[in-house]
């Protein structure tokens, strides 16, 4: 990791869309984003590690975020998160270990608040705990979403369903270019790699074509179907 620095303007505007300052006024969104400053790791690094006491929660700027569950001989993905997605937020409320363990799949840059600041705040500016509150609302119920289609979807139905809420339609074609490498949409998605691969080449039937990240379909309503 890099040492600590000033958020930027860029960087405090992106962090004013985010779902952790949803809602709140530029007085108290200005006085959460008191509380941070950017960070930088490289790809592999780790953030830190479950069980290990928490003193920040963090909000991805650029790049990616792995959590997981478990040890080097036996790991579980909890989920990728991309930019303007939070993690760790619950530590505001309740706890003060971290829940899971979380690497820099790629490089990265973070704003990392200081918890205890911003439990500081909650006193003063409770609707930032509400904000955090709706944060934690969206992770439980992506968290089912992810659940039930692990239970009730098919390795093909998952990499169907994730082109079909990433691509861009032109008619009855689509496309869309992966923002990361395969291998961390086999983790988001929950699957082994080879399990990957031979969702997409059982998806050639329905006209989808892969070439390295850039990913054509040739009909939309075909892959629909799946």
């Amino acid at each position: 990791m890099s040492g600590a620095f000033k958020l930027s303007s860029a960087q405090q505007a992106m962090l004013g869309g985010a779902l952790i300052t949803s809602n709140l006024d530029r007085h108290e969104r200005d006085a959460l984003l008191s509380c941070a400053v950017a960070v930088r790791y490289g790809p592999q690094d780790v953030l830190f590690r479950e069980h290990e006491k928490a003193h920040y929660f963090y909000c991805v700027l650029s790049g990616y975020v792995r959590l997981y569950r478990g040890s080097e001989e036996r790991e579980a993905d909890v989920s990728i998160c991309e930019p303007g997605d939070s993690f760790g937020e619950c530590l505001v409320l309740a706890g003060d270990a971290y829940n899971y363990s979380a690497q820099a799949m790629e490089h990265v840059i973070l704003a990392r608040f200081n918890l205890a600041e911003v439990k500081a705040l909650l006193a003063q500016h409770p609707r930032i705990g509400s904000a955090i509150a709706r944060s934690l609302s969206r992770h439980l119920l992506s968290t089912m979403e992810c659940l039930a289609r692990d239970r009730m979807q098919t390795s093909q139905q998952r990499v169907a369903h994730y082109l079909l809420t990433h691509c861009t339609s032109e008619g009855a074609r689509a496309s869309l270019r992966l923002p990361f490498q395969k291998r961390l949409l086999a983790r988001k998605l929950g699957l082994a790699p080879e399990a990957l691969s031979r969702a997409f080449s059982a998806l050639r039937t329905s006209g989808v074509r892969v070439s390295g990240r850039a990913i054509a379909i040739e009909d939309v309503n075909a892959l629909r179907q799946v």
